[in-house]
């Protein structure tokens, strides 16, 4: 599914984020990015979704290399991977319902389609109710779940999650991670970037664990993270 080969990343300003990345993720898996702040997760999830290139090294998703890829062939590549922010990134003046939709609508999606999907999804992360609601009158754990939804309404291979129980307490963490493992059992690979051991715990899947730009462990078998 995802195959990372030989991959670097180096800034000019900032040195090296990246150095000889090289794991395989296959279809169907949900695996946990793990690492401290600044250790390179981000960048690696964003090469994923080719917002960031390698400047070493290949990526393939699906078999294809991904890593020049035309800028006009990036939207067809995005379809196939829903991706979820730790700031939600909604619409302050748009309905759960037309947040959702504006991800459709930019896709060039008919109005019909939009009118059947929207709800689905929504309904999949428990929002049913708040459709006409704005991200105003949402709590934190409901604005993450507007995210997901908007992540999930092309239905994607491929799910990324960049620290997306950053901003939310206890509970609200429990739900979102219930809610990717869900999404999961449903078929969707899910790769999580998180720094949070307990959240990686709770997962109980494979974790890559990243350090200073290199992978300092790739734990295959379900497992308690340490660090």
């Amino acid at each position: 599914m995802i195959l990372f080969d030989n991959v670097s990343k180096q800034y000019n300003d900032s040195g090296v984020a990246l150095n000889d990345i090289n794991f395989h993720i296959k279809e169907g898996e949900f695996v946990s990015i793990v690492g401290q702040s600044g250790a390179g997760k981000s960048t690696l999830l964003k090469m994923i979704f080719a917002e960031e290139r390698p400047t070493g090294g290949k990526i393939f998703i699906k078999g294809r290399d991904i890593t020049e890829i035309k800028v006009n062939k990036l939207p067809i590549l995005r379809r196939h991977i829903g991706v979820v922010f730790q700031d939600f990134k909604l619409l302050d003046k748009k309905t759960v319902f037309e947040n959702v939709a504006f991800a459709m609508e930019v896709s060039g999606k008919s109005d019909k389609e939009i009118e059947n999907d929207v709800p689905q999804v929504v309904d999949i992360v428990g929002l049913s109710e708040k459709l006409g609601r704005y991200p105003d009158e949402l709590s934190g754990g409901e604005k993450q779940r507007v995210s997901i939804a908007r992540a999930l309404v092309h239905r994607p291979d491929i799910i990324v999650a960049d620290e997306p129980t950053g901003n939310l307490d206890l509970v609200n963490t429990w739900d979102i991670v219930q809610l990717l493992t869900k999404i999961n059992q449903y078929g969707t690979t899910v790769i999580l970037a998180t720094h949070n051991r307990e959240i990686v715990n709770l997962v109980n899947k494979r974790v890559i664990t990243i350090d200073g730009g290199r992978i300092a462990k790739d734990q295959l078998d379900k497992g308690k993270y340490i660090i």
